[in-house]
């Protein structure tokens, strides 16, 4: 099937080409519109947390790229990418979503449930860095990198589990909005079918459009260096990107920060967690790893730690403008 899209918008000519990028934005805005709408119907009528439903049903969605480039990746003999998109999604989930988030309104913060989800998500970063940590020969790490084992891959999809049961302890506990029979939104059935709708118009037409923009800047004769360092690595987070401005445009911040955060753990858990069960030899961690990503990556989860027991009622600009300019900051010395 990939095969089949990739031969497909080759084939195309640039006024194509250009169609099809057209046709993928609008598509991609009314799913993240429908999306976002009933994700907040379903909040409302159950009286869940929007951070919750935001972390658990809309992360889990708009995860499935990562989950699907970086299994296949790990399948397909390529560990290193497997693990370095799972980790670059948290870099780029983390800096730049919810740092461009703010800039386009209030980013309201329910502490109760954004520190501890925040805090549990700081500690499977380092979680994830101890257990990549070569113990028999730590001096060269910066040389030689490490490894996450396949182990760890199973274990981490069992702690997927452990996280799924605390989100729904933590959103009894929470002061989230009062449930509501709202039957003119229709019944929970057809709310569910209308989410899982604007799941797939999000995320195909994110995977479609990506897929146009590279074809074009590579008849534009834009070097593939730049392509990959930007398109390719931005095109998974493309769906989080989306779902989280619209919700923050619509007045639904909480709902945004609930997905990066939701996106960020399950990036760990399930992407880096079900790549890493799939091989025999674990995922490669190279050095690169140690002296950049998995630095950049705890880095930003501070800054937004930091920003919740600064900012405390909602996350400022100022806040948006440290976390991204730590993406730039992670961008240009990647590059």
């Amino acid at each position: 099937m990939e095969g089949l899209l990739v031969e497909f918008i080759q084939g195309l000519p640039m006024v194509g080409l250009l169609a099809i990028i057209a046709v993928c934005l609008f598509v991609l805005m009314n799913g993240a519109d429908m999306l976002v709408e009933e994700a907040v119907t379903l909040s409302l009528r159950y009286g869940i947390s929007k951070v919750i439903v935001g972390a658990t049903i809309v992360s889990l969605g708009t995860t499935l790229p990562e989950v699907t480039v970086s299994v296949m990746s790990a399948i397909n003999g390529k560990p290193d990418l497997a693990l370095g998109n799972a980790v670059g999604s948290v870099i780029c989930d983390t800096g730049l979503i919810l740092g461009a988030a703010t800039m386009f309104g209030a980013v309201p913060l329910d502490l109760y449930l954004v520190r501890r989800q925040g805090l549990f998500c700081l500690g499977l970063g380092v979680l994830l860095i101890v257990l990549c940590l070569p113990f028999s020969h730590l001096s060269s790490v910066f040389e030689t990198g490490g490894r996450l084992p396949q182990i760890v891959g199973f274990i981490f999809l069992g702690l997927l589990v452990l996280y799924l049961w605390m989100s729904s302890r933590w959103a009894k506990r929470s002061d989230g909005d009062m449930g509501v029979e709202s039957h003119e939104k229709g019944s929970t059935g057809v709310i569910a079918m209308k989410i899982a709708l604007g799941l797939i118009m999000v995320v195909v037409s994110s995977h479609i459009l990506i897929g146009a923009v590279e074809e074009t800047a590579i008849r534009a004769q834009i070097p593939q260096s730049i392509i990959a360092a930007t398109l390719v690595a931005f095109g998974t987070s493309l769906p989080e990107l989306v779902t989280a401005i619209t919700a923050v445009r619509k007045g639904h911040g909480e709902l945004a920060v609930g997905n990066v955060i939701g996106a960020d753990i399950l990036n760990i858990l399930l992407v880096a967690g079900a790549s890493a069960a799939v091989t025999t030899g674990g995922l490669v961690a190279n050095a690169s790893f140690f002296t950049l990503i998995f630095p950049a990556m705890i880095g930003l989860m501070l800054i937004f730690q930091a920003s919740t027991f600064i900012c405390k009622t909602q996350l400022t600009k100022i806040s948006g403008f440290a976390l991204l300019g730590g993406y730039v900051v992670y961008l240009i010395l990647s590059i």
